[in-house]
């Protein structure tokens, strides 16, 4: 049905309900716009999502007992919400999140999605954020959409018939933009050491951010390599414009990028719109380590907040304080492991706060959330070196990770070793 705005597409939100939001790049902001209005006059709405996008309207104390956020990832809408407590943060592999949905077991009343206008079938598409929506679509009581004209659309799990839509309204507006973030000299070095670890023929995981653009930056000269993702942005798309990425090598997809979701420029949007080579498939397919490990030579490329000296992953807090989230890290580190020819990298600067503290530190901080266990860390990579922690001892792994800290902590770190582990080391 279509209606004239988002209030009245909301209209038919009840008290108590529980709602998923299409999130990311994609997140359907004129909705939540809306929301922050329609939610006044109901009471206990809960509102389940990843990241958001100009979604701060909803951390609004006034909404308290109408409306409350529930994020399975903390992103800069969000963050402070959380850490005042006025939203809640579930962690959780982003790849069961879709069979919480599906199981019943996190019951589902409504979805607000953004999508294209519906196409000759009648078809419209999420776009460049399939995530978990696909399976929030299949148990929901009541879909509610943005219909936005400026919605790349999308091949793979990305279509819903516009008879499957209750309300919905019609806004042409430009998609979020995400800028390449600017890059220095640890970044540029970081990338490079990263790079060095990647052959001809792998099948690259990456985020967004500094460090992975200054990896593929670095990766021209490299062949046949492949994409199987949580996401991407656009420092992909001149190793595809060049054939460095061909997708020729994989088993699952070949031919094919596969991701659930993109952020970046414009230029990225052009790229994916109604592209067969690009495939937004359900998360908790594209996050499967048991799809993952079937492509050979899977090559991991993750970040961390902070890491211990035995090899724990904190990606997630900053102590107690929640950053981020758990995402799609674990499964991918898990799925590159056990691909044939697979490994995962952790690549993070040496020193956080202008060089002030070490983020290799011989204990993680009180309450800081392990993402990455150290059984499963195979490389971790800062400006100053590689590491390589697979079958190695607590001794070896502090060893290895203090010769890649900062030079200015590496007596410091040495000396906690034996202090707080009883580990002698070499440096």
């Amino acid at each position: 049905m279509l209606v004239q705005n988002a209030a009245e597409a909301l209209a038919i939100l009840e008290d108590n309900d529980v709602i998923w939001c299409q999130s990311m790049a994609a997140t359907p902001y004129k909705l939540l716009q809306g929301l922050a209005e329609v939610a006044l006059h109901r009471q206990n709405l809960t509102l389940l999502q990843l990241h958001t996008e100009h979604s701060e309207i909803l951390s609004d104390p006034a909404l308290v007992g109408h409306l409350r956020q529930r994020a399975f990832f903390v992103g800069k809408s969000t963050r402070a919400a959380v850490q005042q407590g006025l939203a809640d943060y579930v962690p959780m592999f982003l790849s069961e999140i879709p069979k919480l949905f599906r199981s019943g077991e996190q019951p589902l009343d409504a979805v607000l999605i953004q999508v294209s206008p519906p196409d000759a079938h009648g078809y419209c598409s999420l776009g460049i954020s399939v995530e978990a929506t696909r399976a929030a679509l299949q148990v929901a009581r009541k879909v509610i959409a943005w219909v936005n004209p400026h919605m790349p659309r999308t091949h793979g799990d990305s279509f819903i018939s516009i008879n499957q839509i209750d309300r919905y309204f019609e806004s042409a507006a430009p998609m979020p933009i995400h800028q390449q973030p600017a890059q220095n000299a640890v970044t540029q070095k970081i990338g490079e050491r990263v790079a060095g670890l990647i052959n001809d023929g792998d099948c690259l995981q990456m985020g967004i951010g500094a460090i992975p653009d200054a990896t593929l930056a670095c990766l021209g000269n490299h062949k046949n390599l492949g994409i199987h993702t949580e996401m991407f942005s656009d420092g992909v798309l001149p190793l595809v414009a060049s054939g460095v990425i061909n997708n020729s090598r994989k088993r699952k997809h070949r031919g094919r990028i596969v991701t659930t979701f993109a952020m970046g420029s414009q230029k990225l949007y052009d790229f994916v719109h109604d592209n067969p080579q690009v495939a937004f498939l359900d998360v908790e397919y594209t996050n499967d380590t048991s799809v993952i490990r079937q492509n050979k030579q899977v090559m991991a490329i993750n970040s961390a907040l902070q890491i211990d000296l035995s090899g724990q992953v904190c990606a997630d807090s900053m102590g107690t304080s929640i950053y981020s989230g758990v995402g799609g890290q674990m499964d991918f580190v898990r799925g590159a492991s056990l691909s044939e020819g697979g490994r995962s990298v952790i690549a993070l600067p040496a020193t956080a706060c202008g060089g002030k503290v070490s983020r290799i530190s011989s204990l993680l901080s009180p309450g800081a959330g392990v993402v990455t266990t150290r059984a499963h860390v195979h490389y971790v990579v800062t400006e100053f070196g590689v590491a390589n922690l697979r079958a190695k001892s607590l001794s070896e792994r502090a060893s290895q990770l203090i010769n890649i800290a900062a030079p200015e902590f590496r007596e410091q770190l040495a000396k906690a070793a034996w202090d707080d582990w009883g580990l002698k080391v070499s440096i």
